[in-house]
């Protein structure tokens, strides 16, 4: 008579998990379909008029269902901060939003990279590389192509660029 609560108690458990195991493997695949998926164009560099620090300018989109932040970027070619320009005031940032369906632009005047302890003054002509890191997706490298101090990009920051990483 002892056996039947232990059987019954068996079965609800081996039950309870298979239930649980089915709604983990459906949340897991949701999550997978949902995802943000970044792409970056319009990237450059304008000259730097300054031996020790220079601005990268981009644009980061992102073609996914859920929205994802920029959290820091990294180059041998010296340290990159991330900036955002709120009111004309420019202040450091950890992390920057990148809407789902949506862009997160970095331009003149606006958000920006800023490279600073420059290794060598990068010259008009020469290429900047930058990997972008998230905080859900997997990090992107870019190449920045060095403009002309003077440069002012055509297309608003949304054309593509051949020298841009995706």
């Amino acid at each position: 008579m002892r056996r039947r609560p232990v059987l019954a108690a068996a079965v609800a458990v081996i039950g309870a998990l298979a239930l649980a195991g089915c709604g983990d493997s459906d949340s897991g695949s949701d999550s997978a379909a949902t995802g943000a998926e970044l792409s970056v164009d319009a990237a450059y560099i304008p000259q730097p008029v300054s031996d020790s620090m220079a601005a990268g300018f981009l644009t980061i989109t992102n073609e996914g269902d859920a929205a994802d932040e920029l959290t820091s970027v990294t180059s041998e070619t010296g340290e990159v901060t991330v900036h955002e320009t709120v009111d004309g005031t420019m202040k450091e940032v950890d992390r920057l939003e990148v809407p789902a369906h949506g862009q997160l632009v970095f331009r003149s005047g606006g958000n920006h990279l800023m490279f600073e302890k420059l290794r060598q003054q990068p010259k008009q002509g020469q290429s900047v590389v930058v990997e972008l890191h998230f905080a859900h997706s997997d990090p992107v490298t870019v190449k920045l192509p060095v403009k002309a101090a003077t440069y002012q990009p055509t297309t608003g920051h949304s054309g593509h660029s051949e020298d841009s990483g995706h």
